[in-house]
């Protein structure tokens, strides 16, 4: 550039150097907008983000790693990441941050970390490699999320998934087993297909209230647990050959109400199964006596069967049906039960908070 040009355009005036200057400034000013952006991000979000060096010593914490883990920033910084990994689970970490040092990224890993109670969370992972700016691995990036629901949400459809298996297998007996009732009392083929379409029917209508948070009786009164009890058990009732019902139910009514209904209704089916299958209504002089009484706050309900093949406990591992019984009692009713494999017949006697009972209470 001549002397002339030069004066023309001062230094700073230049076009060349004036817009370099300008480039660098914007640049440096967008990456300035960017990273506030990001670090707003990173705080604003419900999940646990996390930053960790290549040796498991955790950078960074976000207010969401504080609200799922317990532990504020002060507490995690500078801490090692095992702080939140369960003992039984610490051979992860390794593993992870090999993967780190060879730049895979690892998305949506499933485990369990632990809060700064103690308690247990189960969460996906995502865990990305942190580069410097000479694109050397320094680090890690971890975003937590909690699927505690999530789990719990697979729990539920594996156990409805298994009592469906469970129930069609019960189906198929039942209808056997119905045959076989209905053929001891019938004296004609026509009155054979009659009692044994009215007890089919009995047993769908049962079955369909195992599944019902709500029945009404014939009448069209909220449900007792007497009515309740007869439709469940009317499929497997016959008369002996002296007439009688084998199935008697007496004792002190009370209302049933709410998911009360379908919990009891499951149990009684479950014993009226068995019953059919292996105990006293597997033969054709069996019977069962159902007796109900109200003690204090809590209302008692006992099963025993007389008459069957002699029963002893069932060996091996718990069966569905018995997860199934307990998953009811215990978490749904809140109520204790008691088996008594006596060689006469089995005994039940289940208790349950009234108020539990009638609705009253979760």
């Amino acid at each position: 550039m001549s002397n002339m040009e030069q004066e023309r355009f001062p230094p700073r005036l230049r076009p060349e150097r004036d817009d370099a200057a300008q480039r660098k400034r914007a640049g440096a000013g967008d990456r300035v907008l960017a990273a506030l952006h990001y670090a707003a991000i990173v705080e604003g979000s419900d999940d646990a983000i996390l930053s960790k060096d290549l040796n498991g010593v955790i950078l960074s914490w976000n207010d969401g790693a504080a609200r799922l883990f317990g532990y504020s920033a002060d507490e995690a910084v500078g801490q090692p990441v095992t702080l939140i990994i369960p003992e039984e689970r610490v051979d992860e970490e390794p593993a992870i941050l090999d993967k780190i040092r060879r730049g895979e990224a690892v998305r949506h890993f499933e485990t369990v970390r632990q809060r700064k109670n103690g308690s247990l969370i189960d969460i996906s992972l995502t865990i990305s490699p942190i580069k410097d700016e000479q694109g050397r691995i320094v680090g890690a990036s971890k975003i937590a999320r909690d699927i505690t629901e999530l789990s719990k949400a697979r729990e539920r459809q594996q156990l409805l998934l298994r009592e469906m298996s469970h129930r069609v297998k019960n189906l198929f007996a039942l209808s056997s087993s119905i045959v076989g009732l209905s053929a001891r009392s019938a004296r004609s083929v026509g009155e054979l297909a009659e009692s044994a379409r009215e007890r089919l029917a009995a047993l769908a209508r049962a079955h369909s209230l195992t599944f019902s948070h709500g029945v009404v009786d014939p009448t069209g009164q909220p449900a007792t647990l007497h009515s309740l009890i007869q439709t469940i058990v009317a499929p497997f009732d016959s008369p002996t050959e002296h007439g009688r019902s084998r199935i008697s139910i007496s004792g002190e009514d009370v209302p049933v109400e709410g998911s009360a209904v379908a919990s009891v209704a499951l149990l009684v089916h479950e014993w009226a199964t068995n019953a059919a299958k292996y105990g006293a209504l597997s033969t054709d002089e069996g019977t069962i006596d159902v007796v109900s009484s109200v003690e204090g706050d809590s209302v008692a309900l006992s099963w025993t069967e007389r008459g069957g093949p002699a029963v002893s406990p069932p060996a091996g591992p718990e069966g569905f049906g018995g997860v199934l019984s307990r998953i009811a009692v215990n978490m749904q009713l809140a109520g204790e039960i008691k088996r008594d494999w006596e060689m006469k017949g089995l005994s039940i006697r289940l208790v349950v908070p009234r108020a539990r009972l009638e609705g009253k209470a979760g």
